[in-house]
C-alpha cells in the first residue's frame, strides 16, 4: 500500500526567514527579508515535486517475521531476531549469520543502537544483505552495537550493554559488540561488522574470534548507517579464518551505488588463497604498537609469541620502526570528530554533495529523533558533536582538510613499509577486556573505556589499509587479539598469514561453557 500523499511544505515565516539569513551571515533587513519572502515560497514547490515522484517507485518494507529477544539473551547481544531465508543454495547455505544494528534488513527494525533510530524499519536491504542472502545464508537476527557505533566499550548501546562471553562482567567491545558475543558463544555461525575506527577488530579480539576489515571500498558500504565516508567499512566476524574468507568472497565486489568503491575490483577466489602456503611472506612487527601508554604488557608479550608461532610455520619476521602509526591517530581523530560532526550528526547521517546511495525515509526518522531525543545519546557520541562543530566553527573546515592531506601521508608511509614485508603485524586492542563500568561514572573513566583501546586499529581506517584480527594466547584468561595489515586490496594475503597462523596453534578456543 502506498504511502499518504505527503503535506505541502508550509512557506517560512518572517522570524524563521531571519533566523536562516543569521545562520549565513547574510545581513538581510526586514524590507529585504520581506521581498525575499514569496521568491523563496516560490522555490518550494520543486521539493514538493520531488517528494511526489520519488513516491512513486519508493518501496515499501517486505512482510518478514521477526521478535525481540525478551530474557533469551545472556549476553545482551539480540537486538531482534528473525530467520530469514531466500536461498537453500550457496556457499553459505545452512549457515547462521548475525547482521549488526547499522546495516538495514528490510522489514526488520534497525535502532543502531541508540534511542534517536528507534523505531525505524527499512525499506530496502543492504547490498551486503542481498549478497548474503543470495548465497544461502540465513539471517538469524539483528546484533545489538554501541550508539550510533561510536564507542569500542559495548557499554553505550540501547537498551543496555553487551556482555562478554568470556565473562559476563566484562565489555565485549564495540562497536560490533553484539556480532562478537553471539560468534564467540555460538549462538550464530557467522556475523556482519561495522568498522570505522576498529569496531570489527576490536570486539573480535575482546571476545576471541577472528575479525577482517577489508580494504576501504572493497565491500560495499550501501544500506548501513554512514559515519562518515572516508572511514566507513562492513566486514566479517567468524570463528575461523576460512569463514572470513568465504563471507568476504560473497561481500565484495563493486555495486555501482556506493562512491567508497572504485569503478572496478578485480575478482579474488579468497577461499582458494588460503591453501597457497604462507612460508618465506615477510613480517614486519610494528615497533610502534607495542609499549604504549595504555598497553598490558601481557598482551603485547602475547603478540610477539604470535609472531614466533608465524616464525615457526615458516615466516620470517623483523621489527620496523613506522612513525607515523603514532601520528596518524591524531589525524584519525580530526576525521572522526569533525567530520561524522559534519555528516552523521549535523547531515542526518548521510550528508550531501556526493552520488551516493541516500535513504530518505532513514534520514527523516533519524532527524526527528536526533533533535527529540539528542539528550538521550551517548557521552561519546556528544564528545564529536562538541568537538567536531567547535573546530568546525573555528577553522570552517581548515581542520579536516589538513587532515585528509595528512591521510595520504600516512598512507605512503605504511605503503614504504610494505615494499620491505608483505604484512605488518601489531597487538589488535592493548588490554584484555575491561569490567563494564557502572551507569553514574565519571565522564573521564566513561571515555576512557569507551575510547582507549583504538590507538593500533584507527589508523587503518584513515589509510584503508585491510587488517584481520586473529586470537592469540589469553592473558589471564581473557582473549588477546594480533593484528595482521597488508597492502590495498591484497586481503588474500592478510587472510594467507591469519591462515598460517591459525594452523600452526591448532585452531581458536572458544569461551568455556557456563560463563556469565
Amino acid at each position: 500500500m502506498p504511502s499518504p500523499s505527503p503535506s505541502p511544505l508550509p512557506p517560512p515565516d518572517r522570524s524563521r526567514l531571519a533566523a536562516l539569513s543569521e545562520h549565513f551571515r547574510f545581513g538581510l533587513s526586514q524590507a529585504h527579508l520581506d521581498e525575499f519572502g514569496p521568491a523563496v515560497a516560490g522555490t518550494l514547490e520543486h521539493s514538493e515535486a520531488v517528494e511526489e515522484l520519488y513516491r512513486r517507485s519508493a518501496p515499501e518494507p517486505k512482510q518478514r517475521s521477526w521478535s525481540y529477544p525478551g530474557d533469551d539473551n545472556p549476553w545482551g547481544a539480540w537486538h531482534v531476531t528473525t530467520s530469514v531465508r531466500e536461498s537453500e543454495q550457496g556457499p553459505l547455505a545452512g549457515r547462521t549469520v548475525a547482521i549488526k544494528d547499522n546495516v538495514a534488513v528490510s522489514g526488520v527494525p534497525m535502532m543502531n543502537g541508540s534511542r534517536t533510530v528507534e523505531g525505524f524499519v527499512p525499506a530496502r536491504d543492504a547490498t551486503a544483505v542481498t549478497r548474503l542472502l543470495g548465497a544461502g545464508a540465513t539471517i538469524a537476527g539483528k546484533s545489538v552495537c554501541e550508539d550510533l557505533c561510536f564507542s569500542g566499550g559495548s557499554f553505550t548501546s540501547q537498551p543496555g550493554p553487551v556482555r562478554n562471553p568470556w565473562d559476563g562482567s566484562r565489555n565485549a567491545g564495540g562497536s560490533s559488540s553484539g556480532s562478537a558475543a553471539l560468534v564467540a558463544s555460538g549462538e550464530v555461525d557467522l556475523a556482519l561488522g561495522g568498522d570505522q575506527g576498529g569496531s570489527v577488530r576490536m570486539p573480535s579480539a575482546f571476545c576471541g574470534i577472528v575479525g577482517h576489515k577489508p580494504t576501504h571500498g572493497l565491500v560495499p558500504y550501501t544500506g548501513a548507517f554512514p559515519i562518515e565516508r572516508t572511514i566507513d567499512h562492513l566486514g566479517p566476524m567468524t570463528r575461523t579464518v576460512d569463514d572470513a574468507a568465504r563471507m568476504l568472497a560473497i561481500l565484495a565486489g563493486v555495486d555501482g551505488a556506493d562512491p567508497r568503491q572504485p569503478t572496478e575490483i578485480s575478482g579474488v577466489d579468497y577461499v582458494s588463497a588460503l591453501g597457497e602456503s604462507a612460508s618465506g611472506m615477510r613480517v614486519g612487527v610494528v615497533s610502534q604498537g607495542f609499549g604504549t601508554p595504555v598497553s598490558d604488557p601481557g598482551v603485547d608479550r602475547a603478540v610477539r609469541n604470535g609472531v614466533e608461532v608465524l616464525r615457526s610455520a615458516g615466516l620470517s619476521a623483523d621489527d620496523v620502526s613506522i612513525p607515523w602509526h603514532t601520528d596518524v591517530m591524531h589525524v584519525w581523530n580530526v576525521i572522526a570528530t569533525e567530520g561524522a560532526a559534519y555528516q552523521m550528526l549535523d547531515g542526518n547521517a548521510f550528508g550531501m554533495n556526493v552520488e551516493d546511495f541516500y535513504d530518505p525515509e532513514l534520514i527523516a526518522h533519524y532527524g526527528r529523533g536526533r533533535l527529540e531525543r539528542g539528550a538521550e545519546l551517548s557521552k561519546t557520541v556528544k564528545l564529536v558533536g562538541l568537538s567536531g562543530r567547535y573546530t568546525f566553527e573555528e577553522g570552517g573546515g581548515r581542520y579536516y582538510a589538513m587532515a585528509r592531506h595528512l591521510a595520504r601521508e600516512a598512507r605512503a608511509a605504511y605503503d614504504a613499509a610494505l615494499t620491505r614485508f608483505d604484512v605488518l603485524v601489531m597487538p589488535t586492542v592493548p588490554y584484555p577486556a575491561r569490567t563494564l563500568p557502572a551507569a553514574d561514572v565519571p565522564l573521564g573513566e566513561y571515555l576512557d573505556t569507551a575510547l582507549s583501546m583504538v590507538g593500533n586499529t584507527a589508523p587503518f581506517n584513515t589509510t584503508g589499509h585491510p587488517a584481520c584480527s586473529v586470537p592469540t594466547e589469553q592473558v589471564g584468561g581473557l582473549p588477546a587479539g594480533m593484528m595482521i595489515v597488508g597492502r590495498h586490496f591484497e586481503d588474500a594475503t592478510v587472510l594467507r598469514v591469519a591462515r598460517a597462523f591459525e594452523q600452526a596453534v591448532g585452531g581458536f578456543p572458544a569461551p568455556p561453557a557456563g560463563q556469565g
